[in-house]
């Protein structure tokens, strides 16, 4: 069992009232101070933090516009030098940097001596070939420490890092790198996933010979294929470009940078038209990262006595934003443990123990995964108390989608089973556009299954109703009425910010509209319930899809579902569903029956759908979500490559009954 430790919010709280004479007797009133003197919060979050630049700020904040937000004007900053600060501290309390495993069985650890050391030698690498500041980084690789060395040691010397993972498809990527025009390519030749092995050698060459801006490339051999394999043109081991240890490399220190420096691009899921190359900046990326982390997350630096030891962990691709976010770790001096594979094991039948019999093994204190991954433990029985030695683990972190209440009881029942009775669920929301969290934890709050605790500090963040009204106890559009620190700089190539306004910004000019549906409850704490433009509008109710698909769900017979409400102009709406079965169980009137009973037990008998098919799979990103957009523009009669990029989906093969679905639907109706 980890050591108790002091919240870190408290301890915010504590420095608080000492270094600046601020009490509050709620976090209501924290967060009602931190939304309404932003420059006041994320002033204290700097100075807390104990963040560095060589030259002062002329204003927090100079400008409050969304977008167009500038804050600490001529300060200077640079990610990886927040990094590279726990390097001796950590090291003097014997602690490493990363814990990386694989499906392999394959074990490794990067101590923080080892990792300055490789940064420094792939920074020079890249100087060396004439990667100058605002030069783009272009990488294709997977979840492993090689990736965490090659951004920052891109944006160590004023690189902007973008990566895909390795399960995209070429078109896919290069959708995404085409937009960027990169000057340096790092990839892999293969991966390894749910036991199979991908060789990706075709996919960089068809990369390189795509991507004429391309000068160097340098390949990570995961799989160790043959050298002439990646004969399509020059190419570096990525193993000699991090081999370097001499007086050069023992010197290197990162670039001073401007605060708002472009740091990463990251892109929207792409479900439609070309994804969005999202711009975030050095500063504003790290102050957000390290407040959501620390102070919500309640993840401590792992040198610190308060949480010596800490270990944090968060499955993600490498496609993913909580990939960003388990890297962020390393800002605060934490160890953090990475894993590449399937969630499921590599084994020829699912295995939903592996992640668990993984933190068992290295020891995790802070585990998170999305909320599908939960789910599926759910679905399989998962008994935690044969998964090796979990005490240690002290918090659960959710993202991605809803988690449902009955996954969340599931969690806890298990830990107090193996004696950990006050495990804490750190439930987020919030997205790859900001690369944060609007809503999340606070370990001193009530914990109810089923909502988030509360609104984050700096987040402006109000439910509001069709006529731009803040409600309570109402579901709303989650806005966010005033800027954050790691909001888009802009979209690459966007002239004008015309993308940039569309995205967010069209529906209330100069209020940032997420997409989502909230609810805020009278104690404060937060409902999501789905994407807002994915909305079930049932004779005048509209409700977010994520309450249809907990009582569905909730259903032994039901793997996974799926639900779309295709809207008809002057015609009734015709709402079916789509479920997923246990092998063996067939949709007869029973289970049919049982279906629409849950749901007027949960919802109303006005959501109870036309129709219930049974399906081979639920269509999904590849961060997981599931894809009711594209599903429901399909049926509507859109054209598939208009609605869809079947090289964005976890499952493209699952889009071909949905296809012929429609087409017998047209015929139907035609007839």
């Amino acid at each position: 069992m980890a050591a108790p430790s002091v919240p870190q919010i408290r301890r915010y709280q504590d420095w608080l009232r000492e270094q600046r004479g601020l009490s509050f007797a709620s976090y209501e009133e924290l967060w009602r101070w931190s939304v309404t003197d932003l420059a006041g919060y994320w002033e204290s979050v700097w100075r807390y933090f104990d963040l560095q630049s060589p030259t002062p700020w002329r204003a927090v904040l100079a400008d409050a516009r969304m977008p167009g937000a500038k804050w600490f004007e001529g300060a200077q900053f640079n990610y990886a030098r927040q990094v590279l600060r726990h390097v001796e501290p950590a090291h003097a309390a014997g602690l490493p940097a990363v814990v990386a495993r694989n499906e392999r069985g394959q074990a490794s650890e990067l101590s923080w001596p080892e990792l300055r050391r490789q940064v420094a030698s792939l920074a020079l690498h890249l100087r060396s070939q004439g990667l100058q500041p605002g030069d783009r980084v272009a990488a294709y690789l997977p979840n492993v420490p090689q990736a965490m060395v090659a951004f920052l040691a891109v944006v160590s010397v004023g690189g902007i890092w973008s990566i895909c993972a390795p399960d995209m498809g070429s078109n896919a990527v290069l959708d995404r790198f085409r937009q960027i025009e990169p000057k340096v390519l790092i990839a892999c030749d293969g991966v390894r996933y749910g036991g199979r092995e991908f060789d990706r050698t075709g996919v960089v060459a068809e990369l390189r010979a795509a991507l004429p801006t391309v000068r160097h490339v340098i390949v990570q051999r995961e799989l160790g294929l043959p050298a002439d394999a990646l004969a399509a043109g020059p190419w570096t081991a990525f193993d000699s470009t991090v081999a370097r240890d001499d007086a050069q490399t023992a010197a290197f220190e990162p670039l001073w940078l401007p605060f708002d420096h472009p740091l990463w691009i990251v892109y929207s899921s792409g479900t439609t038209g070309l994804p969005k190359p999202i711009v975030h900046g050095h500063g504003g990326t790290v102050l957000v990262g390290l407040a959501l982390k620390r102070l919500h997350n309640d993840i401590g630096c792992s040198w610190d006595p308060n949480n010596f030891g800490e270990r944090f962990h968060w499955y993600s691709s490498t496609g993913w934003v909580m990939w960003n976010c388990q890297v962020s770790g390393l800002l605060d001096g934490t160890t953090c443990c990475i894993y590449d594979g399937s969630p499921a094991g590599g084994g020829a039948q699912p295995d939903w123990t592996t992640l668990w019999r993984f933190a068992a093994e290295t020891g995790v204190t802070f585990f998170g995964a999305g909320a599908a991954f939960y789910a599926n433990c759910l679905k399989a029985g998962v008994d935690l108390s044969a998964c090796g030695d979990l005490r240690r683990v002290r918090a659960l972190g959710v993202t991605g989608s809803p988690l449902s209440e009955d996954a969340q009881r599931w969690g806890t029942r298990e830990f107090e089973k193996i004696g950990t009775r006050d495990i804490w669920w750190a439930n987020i929301s919030g997205g790859t556009d900001f690369a944060g969290a609007f809503i999340g934890g606070h370990r001193e709050l009530p914990l109810v299954p089923g909502e988030m605790q509360c609104r984050l500090l700096g987040c402006a963040v109000e439910a509001w109703n069709e006529q731009g009204q803040a409600v309570i106890d109402e579901v709303g559009e989650l806005v966010c009425t005033r800027p954050i620190p790691s909001m888009p700089l802009y979209f690459w190539g966007d002239r004008d910010h015309q993308r940039y306004l569309a995205s967010y910004f069209d529906m209330y000019p100069g209020v940032w509209r997420h997409g989502d549906w909230l609810k805020i409850t009278r104690s404060g704490s937060c409902i999501i319930y789905g994407r807002s433009d994915a909305t079930i509008n049932r004779h005048g109710l509209r409700m977010g899809t994520s309450e249809l698909y907990s009582a569905v769900e909730a259903l032994p017979e039901v793997l996974d579902s799926l639900v779309v409400d295709l809207e008809y102009l002057g015609r009734e709406s015709y709402m079916p569903l789509f479920v997923v079965l246990r092998p063996g169980v067939a949709l007869d009137d029973a289970l049919r029956a049982r279906i629409a009973n849950a749901i007027k037990t949960a919802l109303s008998p006005r959501f109870i759908p036309n129709d219930i098919f049974a399906v081979p799979e639920i269509p999904r990103t590849l961060s997981g979500k599931k894809q009711e957009l594209p599903v429901k523009k399909l049926l509507l009669g859109h054209a598939l490559e208009k609605v869809v990029n079947r090289d964005a989906m976890a499952n493209p093969a699952s889009l071909d009954w949905y296809v012929a679905f429609a087409a017998r639907r047209k015929i139907k109706s035609a007839g």
